[in-house]
């Protein structure tokens, strides 16, 4: 291993050391700590330790870093206190994640580390929104993500970089490549030479170094970062290297032949720079004794003011509270049209043109507000609702988007760590199951586990009736309602979906917007031309009745009206929901009450529905008001066909009559 001292300080190479000493002392206590059962679990980085932190201390310290397990060396670099990371370690109401997370998982703002999840590939995506970011504020600045080996077999690791290349964005993808991903070999995770060979398929500059030597990456990394800046690009750099433990603890090392281990030992990281350190007289030996010294003494220290943490006492209202970022609302801004009769007057609009506007006047008031979404610039989306925004608001702001719905989304959280407002469309709410994972372990969550929120709403054209088949019309809200951390929106008027989607737009939790297709040019109503707020979470009473009480959403409420119409004997009490998650139970309770008798209409299939939670939940807490069982109307448990007589059959609208007929009969 050669060292080059080029134009490396004494005082910087000494730092690198202790900077170097310091995660590889702490983890050799922690592995101490483990086998005495005083922590859980640990993932080691012994061996791997140069990258990380010759990463980390190549950066500036305001520059976002995705780290992953064995990275120990960028927290500690950015110089976070030991005594706070044990009780993070050891599940503290004091660490940094008050208990949530585990090890790893957890990020900072102050120190501008983003916590990885469990999927690894999410985090590549999260830089490219960091670097776009800083591209939009034509800052000097790069972010950084790491993954393995193993990582790049992931397809996020395919839309990351793609991404970034297409965007050109100045964001550092480092490959730690220790040979393994947890068990499996490098020679069944890729059959490419090397990793870096992968980059030019993205039009990407690469170099694989020897992940060992740290003056090798802080000097590489610190000419990327230059690199990154100056011509406005990504770069790819894999870091070969040796993990000397198991995936973690418990999986052991048993599956690595025992010559690997023999070789690599000679290639350790901090062993060989300390030797060169003294060779070349920038330390001696008595040196390395007073540092190692002073490092175990910090650790013992602060070891012992984590341990005095008081036990952890659950607190169920902080828990339920804090899974969702405080939302301010202006009242000023606030329209409640919640009641009949109450609806603003406004021009007459479609739906369509509805949540154009929306989008438009919120561009305008927030210039950090970015679009993304596949055509939705020069094209205008592939329902026209961005049609003519480029010209307006430019392509930086509304932006094309390659076909990788995970890699934006994770980019919109991105934008989020930067302070940025992001809406992304998905072009058919079908084709989210393509960024699930973002949005069900990373947009959800994330201010639950670290206190970071997402400012994302992510547009989902949704529903059938178009003749469009399995794969264009389905209705998926129950998917994400699920889901703690998202909220649901789901208008059916044009006054309701300008308004929930300005709403939606100020909140900075993440919102899934769903906008019924059919409705799109079907529906008009008056608009009001200011800008305006609907509250999320707020029913609407449509329409007084005492005969049964309909309860439903979206396209729901106008089967539930014309009907109405069309059987004006029967006196039906209609409620819009508006908004799934969370839901206005006072409503739903007012709705039971006024009739005894309750239906709920979706178009979603029946098993799973939102219909059985509200269902439910009536009977848990409406029951005495109950005059007969409530009752769902819901579509077919089938996927939706593409022949318009076997979709009109599909819908629940073709037996909302025989459950009314049914409802009423008790």
């Amino acid at each position: 291993m050669e060292f080059l001292k080029k134009e490396f300080s004494n005082e910087q190479l000494i730092n690198l050391y202790k900077s170097l000493l310091l995660p590889r002392m702490i983890e050799e206590k922690m592995l101490v700590l483990l086998r005495q059962g005083k922590i859980s679990k640990w993932f080691s980085g012994i061996g791997q330790e140069a990258i990380a932190v010759g990463a980390t201390m190549a950066l500036k310290e305001d520059e976002w870093v995705m780290p992953l397990h064995r990275n120990l060396g960028v927290f500690t670099s950015r110089k976070m206190p030991l005594s706070k990371l044990f009780k993070q370690w050891q599940g503290n109401k004091d660490g940094y994640s008050k208990g949530r997370e585990r090890s790893f998982h957890f990020g900072n703002r102050e120190h501008h580390i983003c916590g990885m999840i469990s999927h690894l590939g999410p985090q590549l995506a999260i830089a490219d929104g960091v670097a776009l970011a800083h591209k939009l504020k034509k800052e000097d600045k790069v972010s950084i993500a790491f993954t393995g080996d193993g990582g790049t077999s992931e397809g996020d690791f395919h839309e990351a970089l793609n991404t970034a290349a297409v965007w050109d964005l100045p964001v550092i993808f480092i490959i730690e490549n220790n040979g393994y991903g947890l068990s499996t070999p490098t020679s069944e995770q890729y059959r490419c030479r090397s990793l870096v060979d992968k980059a030019v398929g993205y039009g990407i500059e690469a170099v694989q170094i020897d992940g060992n030597n740290i003056l090798t990456v802080y000097d590489t990394i610190k000419g990327v970062r230059d690199y990154c800046i100056k011509n406005q690009k990504p770069y790819l750099v894999e870091c070969m290297t040796f993990r000397m433990r198991g995936h973690e603890e418990a999986s052991g090392v048993k599956y690595v032949p025992k010559h690997l281990f023999e070789e690599w030992e000679q290639k350790d990281p901090i062993k060989n720079y300390e030797q060169w350190l003294i060779d070349e007289k920038i330390i001696s030996a008595d040196d390395v004794l007073t540092m190692k010294g002073e490092t175990k003494n910090y650790i013992e220290s602060e070891l012992q003011e984590g341990f005095n943490a008081e036990k952890i006492v659950p607190d169920t209202n902080e828990e339920l509270q804090d899974v969702y970022a405080p939302a301010t609302v202006n009242r000023e801004l606030l329209i409640d049209n919640s009641r009949p009769g109450s609806d603003p007057q406004g021009t007459e609009k479609k739906f369509i043109n509805a949540i154009s506007d929306a989008l438009s006047q919120s561009l305008e008031k927030y210039p950090n507000l970015v679009l993304m979404g596949q055509d939705i610039a020069e094209y205008g989306g592939a329902f026209k609702v961005t049609e003519g925004f480029v010209d307006r608001f430019s392509k930086e702001r509304i932006r094309n988007t390659p076909l990788c719905e995970s890699a934006i989304v994770g980019a919109a959280l991105g934008l989020s760590l930067e302070g940025y407002k992001a809406v992304m469309e998905m072009q058919f709410a079908d084709f989210v199951t393509v960024g699930f994972n973002q949005i069900i372990n990373n947009l959800a969550k994330i201010h639950y586990r670290w206190g970071q929120n997402a400012d994302v709403v992510i547009r989902m054209p949704t529903g059938g009736g178009v003749g469009a088949g399995p794969f264009h019309s389905q209705s998926n809200e129950a998917w994400f309602v699920h889901t703690p951390g998202l909220k649901i929106v789901y208008p059916s008027s044009p006054a309701d979906a300008k308004g929930l989607m300005i709403a939606a737009i100020n909140d900075p939790n993440p919102v899934m917007f769903f906008e019924h297709k059919a409705l799109y040019r079907s529906i008009n109503g008056p608009v009001p031309d200011y800008y305006y707020e609907i509250a999320i979470g707020k029913a609407k009473h449509v329409q007084e009745g005492d005969d049964i009480s309909v309860i439903t959403y979206g396209s729901g409420v106008h089967w539930a009206m014309e009907f109405a119409q069309k059987h004006p004997h029967i006196s039906i009490d209609i409620l819009d929901l508006r908004t799934l998650l969370p839901l206005d139970y006072d409503a739903i309770r007012n709705a039971v009450n006024r009739t005894g008798k309750v239906m709920i209409l979706h178009e979603d299939c029946l098993i799973g529905g939102i219909g059985g939670e509200i269902a439910a939940w009536i009977s848990e807490h409406c029951f005495a008001s109950l005059d007969a069982p409530v009752m769902r109307c819901a579509s077919l448990d089938t996927p939706v066909p593409f022949s318009i007589e076997l979709e009109k059959n599909f819908m629940a609208y073709s037996r909302l009559g025989e459950t009314v007929q049914k409802l009423l009969s008790y």
